[in-house]
């Protein structure tokens, strides 16, 4: 320490050596609790006094200090700034349409996770809803009797579902799921629509897309919250009891991901009968439903070269509601998404004429927001039909492979109990976990009035990767029971499904490099888009809030991103108590770093950012990652603390952070910051690496998590529970499960076996060749040799594949 001192009293001279690392740590301080303006003034002002600072520099500094902490800021700075932003062309331009995305829906916790300071308590707090009674019955008992009468082989061969099937889909309103009760529907939570698209998916993926689209952004949900009292009148009531179906085309061939670039057109004219009409053309494709409805939602760009409705020639994107069967409509043909049954339809319209008053949602008034209207509506959609459809095909998959690795055996020993196997078996649990999880809390928050584009985005985008993760792990699992399609096959038509949920409702790789970090840098971050709207309305006193609230922000994000590297998180004091404490702590330590690396890239490329997709994508796999990290740790409070599942929650938390790790290595290595691309490239990510928030999840974990969902359990229940178990023995879930709980109870009595072997009272050997001589030696009773023998029967039953003659297979029609 004498040396230490020595050095630093050679460079310091007069200066103490204490008052040196004391001035450091009331800068970090200041920095790491985000002090007011006026008490950094205090402090600094301390500091120049106690480094005997001389006279000028102390008059500068008071000078500056009456500039920042008065109106004259204003004036004298933030004038030359904001100046200086236009002319640089520092803001990124927003069109109409990304403005429009930009103002529907609301922030949620996203802005928790990007300011640097996340508040766990009320995270912690947000709604965790479940099904009411009501609501729970239905799913318990109307949704059970759907399943039961939908075979999902049958289905996909004959490519249409049975009319009793359609039928029931009717008569028990499940295409009325989100209409109100008051119009006749079912008036559903969003939890409860959730849990039944994630069963019935459980079932048939297919038959989850037939109830999700008319219960997700369409004609039902546009009515309810943009349609004028007589079109609710009209259609609502129909709509909830299947007497029309609905279908709403936004997709073109020269618009997919780009909605806003839409060439459908409508003309606004006056008829004979002095009503205002619009005549409409149109060229959808992917429209689900679109070959079947009777009510066809379409967006179109409504054009009005007579000013007629008072709003200039281009209206407006706009939303209109035709029936079928009115004059130009072209419905009835079908696309063949990679074999999967569901209506999935090209539609025409050559000039369809209809009223605008009668037409176009909301009426007169309607004209011109359509784009408003898709953005908020489509958000509640995304967050529920496609991440719930995803987590239950997860827990189907954990509930039909841990079955297979238990019922399989090779070299003697079940293979799940090779590592190998365990590895993709735990990734299987650990991400179907994430999903539920995620499932359940973004449904939450919509229940609770709140539809976050970013959230709903990162619901979607996630839920839907993780499911073609978790399906490929059980792919190689299964094997050649896998890909032998046929009635017993388990996987095979949701490994071929799969595109498409990565598709729709917004291409992944736009959703990831666009959407999530777009809009989640200016939505979620508290000064950005205030920036903005600032410069772009000329407004120096938001400018002047904005800007410097925005610099004290980079400020204190760098102070606690350093300070919490250099601790690892462990001076997060606000982090809940219990096993997951650390977690929580370096949920905080990630989220100054993202925000503080937000700032980094914003300022560095500008406007050219949204360019930058490699980039955003990494910044976007970080927000979204630190969401997920939430949810789970939100469903593992809401769920009770249990302890036994522990194993599953540390996976899951530990495989968000090491995504989010990989996602920071990435951004160090590639953004381009002019001057220091070298320091971030260099002993920063050498920084970073070496002192990783996370690693991989370790073996250990991994093999508790495969070994627990191969158990008889009530916790494998539990992690599965959603999934629509058949009654009928020859279902091929059915089959799996009812051997796997066999063989679980054989496995006892097996042990028995072992041990009479190891003592010599029976010979060395396999079981199944020692059961009989068991018997005879008294070892087990002939209820357990019975059970024995059955286990093996149905053990051999379940691992068995379907074949078909040439003449049937040359009959497939899947």
């Amino acid at each position: 320490m004498e040396l230490v001192e020595n050095l630093f009293g050679a460079f310091l001279g007069d200066h103490c050596l204490w008052w040196f690392l004391g001035s450091i740590l009331a800068v970090l301080a200041c920095g790491y609790f985000a002090v007011p303006l006026l008490l950094w003034t205090i402090v600094i002002g301390i500091l120049l006094v106690g480094w005997n600072a001389s006279t000028s520099v102390l008059l500068v500094f008071a000078v500056l200090a009456v500039i920042f902490n008065t109106p004259l800021r204003k004036v004298f700075v933030s004038s030359l700034v904001l100046s200086l932003f236009k002319k640089m062309g520092l803001i990124p331009k927003i069109s109409d349409t990304e403005r429009t995305a930009l103002d529907a829906g609301v922030v949620w916790i996203e802005s928790e996770l990007f300011s640097g300071k996340p508040n766990f308590k009320r995270i912690l707090n947000e709604p965790y809803p479940k099904p009411s009674a009501d609501e729970q019955a239905f799913i318990d008992e109307k949704v059970d009797n759907l399943c039961s009468m939908v075979d999902d082989w049958k289905y996909w061969e004959e490519r249409q579902l049975t009319p009793e099937a359609e039928e029931r889909l009717r008569k028990d309103k499940f295409f009325g799921m989100i209409v109100p009760k008051e119009w006749g529907g079912l008036g559903f939570s969003a939890i409860a629509n959730s849990e039944v698209v994630a069963k019935s998916s459980t079932r048939s993926g297919a038959l989850g897309v037939f109830i999700m689209v008319p219960n997700s952004l369409g004609p039902a949900e546009l009515l309810m919250h943009y349609g004028t009292e007589a079109q609710k009148k009209k259609y609502l009531a129909r709509l909830a009891i299947g007497d029309e179906i609905p279908c709403f085309a936004l997709t073109e061939p020269t618009a997919g991901s780009d909605a806003g670039s839409i060439k459908s057109n409508g003309i606004v004219f006056k008829g004979e009968d002095g009503k205002l009409y619009v005549k409409l053309n149109w060229n959808k494709r992917w429209i689900t439903l679109a070959a079947i409805s009777t009510l066809l939602g379409v967006a179109f760009r409504m054009r009005d070269p007579e000013n007629l409705l008072g709003k200039g020639e281009d209206v407006g994107i706009t939303c209109a509601l035709i029936p079928t069967d009115t004059k130009g409509v072209v419905i009835g043909r079908r696309h063949d998404p990679l074999g999967v049954p569901f209506w999935n339809c090209p539609t025409q319209g050559h000039d369809v004429i209809v009223p605008i008053e009668e037409a176009v949602v909301g009426g007169l008034d309607g004209c011109g927001k359509g784009w408003g209207m898709l953005m908020d509506c489509l958000t509640a959609g995304r967050g529920i039909s496609l991440p719930s459809q995803a987590a239950g095909a997860g827990k189907y998959v954990s509930r039909a492979v841990s079955a297979h690795a238990t019922n399989r055996k090779q070299f003697g020993l079940p293979v799940g109990k090779f590592e190998g196997v365990e590895e993709p078996m735990a990734r299987i649990v650990g991400y179907t976990y994430i999903m539920e999880a995620c499932r359940k809390f973004t449904a939450g928050s919509i229940d609770s009035g709140v539809k976050s584009p970013v959230i709903t985005a990162i619901a979607k985008q996630y839920n839907t990767e993780m499911l073609r993760k978790v399906v490929n792990d059980g792919m190689d699992i299964m094997g050649g029971s896998g890909i032998s399609r046929g009635p017993r096959n388990t996987l095979a038509h949701a490994y071929m499904t799969l595109p498409i949920g990565i598709t729709v409702e917004g291409a992944n790789i736009m959703t990831r490099t666009l959407i999530i970090f777009g809009q989640g840098s200016l939505r979620a971050h508290p000064y950005a888009y205030k920036e903005v709207s600032a410069v772009e309305s000329n407004d120096l006193s938001g400018f002047d809030k904005a800007f410097w609230g925005h610099i004290g922000f980079i400020f204190t994000n760098l102070t606690r991103s350093l300070v919490l590297s250099l601790t690892r998180g462990r001076l997060v004091m606000s982090a809940p108590g219990g096993p997951l404490k650390r977690y929580y702590q370096k949920l905080a330590w990630t989220s100054a770093t993202f925000a503080f690396m937000s700032d980094i890239a914003m300022g560095s490329l500008g406007g050219a950012l949204k360019a930058k997709g490699k980039i955003t994508g990494r910044y976007a796999d970080i927000l979204s990652w630190m969401y997920l990290a939430t949810c789970v740790l939100r469903r593992w409070e809401a769920e009770g603390r249990m302890k036994e599942d522990l194993p599953v929650v540390e996976f899951a938390v530990t495989h968000a952070l090491h995504e989010i790790q990989n996602a920071f290595d990435g951004i160090f290595q590639n953004l381009p910051v002019p001057g220091l691309s070298w320091l971030f490239r260099g002993p920063i990510r050498l920084w970073s690496r070496f002192n990783a928030i996370s690693g991989q999840v370790s073996d250990k974990t991994s093999h508790k998590v495969a070994q627990l969902i191969q158990q008889d359990s009530e916790q494998r229940d539990r992690l599965t529970e959603g999934v629509y178990m058949s009654t009928n023995p020859d279902d091929a879930l059915a089959r799996l499960d009812n051997a796997f709980k066999m063989v679980k109870k054989a496995e006892a009595i097996e042990k028995k076996i072992k041990k009479a072997s190891k003592q010599k009272v029976l010979p060395r050997g396999r079981v199944s060749a020692l059961i009989d001589l068991a018997l005879e030696k008294a070892v087990i009773t002939p209820e357990e040799h019975q059970t024995i023998k059955k286990s093996e029967e149905m053990r051999l039953d379940a691992i068995q594949v379907d074949d078909f003659s040439q003449e049937e297979y040359l009959h497939h029609r899947g």
